[in-house]
Formats: structure tokens, sequence, C-alpha cells
């Protein structure tokens, strides 16, 4: 089978598994059922607004690079109530021996990156989270145990949104200003709630490649979306789950050729190249040979800004009225 044939596969199986978590509210009637103004307003509850990239970038600079690590160690497992000691273990190699690992890579190319965390690992792991502070990273919301939102009321979704932005803000000494819900999963209430907390920015959603402000139901909510993709993440490629068919497909090669080509044209279009990586995924030794020499052809072209979500919002926010 072609490499190409087996991306595609390894995408694919990635969407299928959200999306058979996703199931529609029960007595809901199939979507070809719906009346104009029903499908109207689903479509129309969360839209991309204002494309947000500074010309040029802070420093005059071409192209935004955001590194980003969603620290979830072992709360996929908990989440699921998989209390297996093999499949926990996975999530403990992200702290035990991938975290140092990737700390230190940046280090050494004096690159500050962004640590999404669910709640639950920082407790698990305050050391962690003191640690990627005092190297100058920045840690934003990523739940309390990578809960999917799409399957909570709107009350249980802010209770726990609201704890995690507490247990985060003490164990970190800093109150976060941006969220990736777990998944990338939204709820109808995921948006509303990420106002009421006074978040900067999201990166959850995928409208563009482009930062863009966030509207709801037509209505600027002056919220930046820093945009995902699964493109741009490792676990489409790298994943694995013993008792499903999500495996990895392809080689750190040719996961190094696909994430060099995005950030080549985003380069070209003078945009932003956000990468979303885990440590118990990345932080493998063949795999973090691949975000070592994707940071070097990067850092070889003249023009890029590597920066942390904070700074990128930042500095998109300011187009925001312009």
């Amino acid at each position: 089978m072609k490499k190409s044939t087996w991306i595609l596969v390894a995408v694919m199986l990635a969407a299928c598994e959200l999306a058979a978590q996703q199931t529609p509210p029960a007595g809901d009637p199939p979507a070809w059922q719906w009346s104009w103004e029903k499908i109207q307003s689903a479509v129309g509850k969360v839209r991309a607004g204002k494309d947000l990239t500074p010309k040029p970038w802070p420093g005059g600079n071409r192209v935004a690079v955001g590194l980003s690590f969603d620290v979830d160690n072992e709360t996929g497992s908990l989440r699921d109530n998989n209390l297996s000691p093999s499949e926990l273990s996975q999530g403990e190699y992200g702290s035990r021996a991938a975290m140092k690992r990737i700390l230190d890579l940046l280090d050494r190319f004096k690159i500050k990156a962004t640590f999404f965390v669910p709640a639950v690992t920082a407790k698990l792991y305050p050391n962690d989270m003191k640690e990627i502070i005092a190297r100058g990273h920045e840690i934003g919301l990523h739940g309390w145990i990578h809960e999917r939102n799409s399957q909570l009321t709107e009350l249980q979704e802010r209770q726990l949104m609201t704890k995690s932005m507490q247990i985060l803000t003490e164990i970190s000494g800093r109150k976060p200003v941006g969220i990736r819900t777990p998944s990338w999963d939204y709820s109808p209430s995921t948006l509303k709630i990420i106002r009421e907390l006074g978040l900067l920015y999201d990166s959850s959603l995928m409208a563009d490649d482009r930062p863009y402000e966030v509207l709801f139901e037509g209505k600027r909510t002056g919220v930046v979306e820093l945009p995902v993709e699964w493109i741009a993440d490792d676990y489409p490629y790298f994943g694995m789950s013993r008792f499903s068919t999500i495996r990895p497909h392809i080689g750190p090669k040719d996961v190094l050729d696909i994430w060099t080509k995005e950030f080549d044209v985003a380069y070209q279009e003078g945009t932003a190249f956000i990468l979303t990586m885990h440590p118990h995924i990345s932080g493998h030794r063949s795999r973090i040979v691949v975000l070592d020499q994707l940071i070097q052809y990067m850092q070889s072209r003249q023009g890029v800004w590597f920066a942390r979500h904070d700074e990128i919002a930042g500095a998109a926010k300011t187009r925001m009225d312009q």
C-alpha cells in the first residue's frame, strides 16, 4: 500500500474514533428530517470571523510557529474507566521519560512552547508544572480528566472548567489565558463558558489555517482562535490502542515530510503553523527526532517567529478592531 494511502487511513481512523464518541441527543430526529432553519442554526452556532493574521508578525517576521503539547498522560485511560496498569503506564511515560526530553530539546533551540494540561495531570505531576513554568513556557486549560464536553450538561462543563482553572492556577502560580478542549470537543455551551472565564484564546477549532475571531450566532466574541488540524497532530500517525483499530501506520520520516510541507505553505502564505503533540506519544526516542529535525528546518528560514500560544493570540488580538 502506498504511503499516501496509509496516511489517509490513519487520519480517517482517528476521525472515526472521535465521531463515534459524539452521538446525537436521544430523541433528536435524523438530520435529513431537519428544517432549513434548524440546519442554519446548527451550522451558525460557532463560526469563523475576521482573519486576525498580523502583517507582519512581531519583529517583522513572516510566519508564527506555535509548538504545543497536550499533557494527557493517564487521563485518557482514567476518563474511560480503564484502570489497566499497562494502559496507565503508557501515560506515566509522558512524565517519567518524555517531559525532560521535550523540555531539554526546547531549551537547546531556545524556543518557548505551550502545554495544555488536564487538571488531573497537574495534580499527579505538580513538579512537571513548576518546571514548565520555570523554563518560560505557558500552561493552558485542557479539561479536568480529558472529559468529552459534548457529553456533559452545561452545569457539569462549567464546574469542571472552573475547577480546572483553579487547580492550574494554584499549582503553576499563573492563571491560564487559553484553552484547548479535550479531544477538540465542543458542546453548545463551551464558547459561552470560555467567555465567562475571560480567556484570551481557544485552540480547538478547525475553520481556517489562520488565526481568527470566533463568532457566536453571528456575533463577535473577542475570543481569538488559533486553529488546529488532525494533519498537524501526532496522534493520528502514532496513536496506539491495542483493542481497537488505532495503530501507527506510517514512519516518523513520513510525518516529518507532512509537517514540513504544512510549514512551507504557512511560510509562503505568511500565516501560522500550529503543531499539536503529546509527550507520551512524541516524546519517544524515534519520534523526538522528528521534532528536532523539524525545528532545525524551520530555524533555517528567515522571518520565523517561534512563540507561545498566548503570545501569538496577543499579536492576533491587535488586529481585531483594525
